[in-house]
């Protein structure tokens, strides 16, 4: 089942690929087939493997040589190690389609993230709706959990947007109020501060480095990524860690 998953989140970090790079910009996920950005030659089923045909070629497109970016094998491998990762975590269990649904939703929104600063509504209402039929099969306890964790999640980014005079996009506002829905409250705030954790470190990171200027704009979704699956992932743990430390 390891395995497995591994090779099926290969193949669907290529087509998460190409759904956080079309929809934005209104494109079909079906066609035209996927071609080289640069030369517009249509790719043939050797140059669609995902992560070997980049090694391959190289990180090249086989026709002009033009550099193929590394974010597409990234997502790929990225995806295949989560959804695997996802297995060993949570087991073979309703949860574990909640996982996968997770990691599923971030890859994508982290592309479209990454290439254009927007997470698309369209993306979030395909995932509020499977989130809604996993979540009738393996609800929360209790089960309002959801609905409470959606309403915080919506108006405490609401908050922050209004009060920092746009800090927050919309997207960010919406994918943290399906965050709540489909993970409950007490996940969702730790899933915030971790966000806010990852996002300011690489800020204050980039600005030490030189590879920021200040008040540079950078995309929020690829931290409430990360923030969200460890929370999602080891929030009891944390969470038990830090009640014995304040116990003694």
């Amino acid at each position: 089942m390891f395995v497995l998953l591994f090779i099926y989140g290969l193949l669907l970090g290529s087509f998460f690929n190409v759904v956080g790079l079309r929809v934005p910009e209104n494109k079909s996920i079906v066609a035209p087939r996927s071609a080289c950005p640069h030369c517009r030659h249509q790719l043939t089923a050797a140059e669609l493997i995902p992560v070997f045909s980049y090694l391959f070629q190289r990180g090249k497109c086989r026709q002009c040589l033009a550099r193929i970016s590394p974010v597409y094998p990234f997502i790929e491998l990225l995806t295949g190690l989560l959804f695997a990762g996802a297995y060993l975590l949570v087991g073979w269990s309703g949860e574990l389609v909640i996982a996968l649904l997770l990691i599923s939703l971030f890859m994508i929104i982290t592309v479209s993230d990454l290439a254009y600063m927007l997470i698309p509504d369209k993306v979030l209402v395909w995932f509020a709706g499977l989130f809604f039929i996993a979540r009738l099969f393996d609800p929360l306890m209790p089960w309002w959990d959801g609905v409470l964790g959606a309403a915080v999640g919506f108006f405490l980014l609401l908050l922050i947007s209004v009060v920092s005079k746009g800090g927050m996009g919309g997207g960010d506002i919406k994918l943290f109020a399906l965050i709540g829905f489909a993970v409950g409250t007490k996940t969702l705030l730790l899933s915030f501060f971790f966000s806010t954790l990852f996002g300011a470190l690489f800020g204050i990171a980039g600005l030490l480095l030189g590879l920021l200027k200040r008040k540079q704009p950078i995309p929020f979704g690829p931290f409430i990524a990360m923030g969200t699956l460890t929370a999602y992932f080891y929030g009891e743990m944390i969470f038990t860690w830090y009640i014995n430390l304040l116990v003694f």
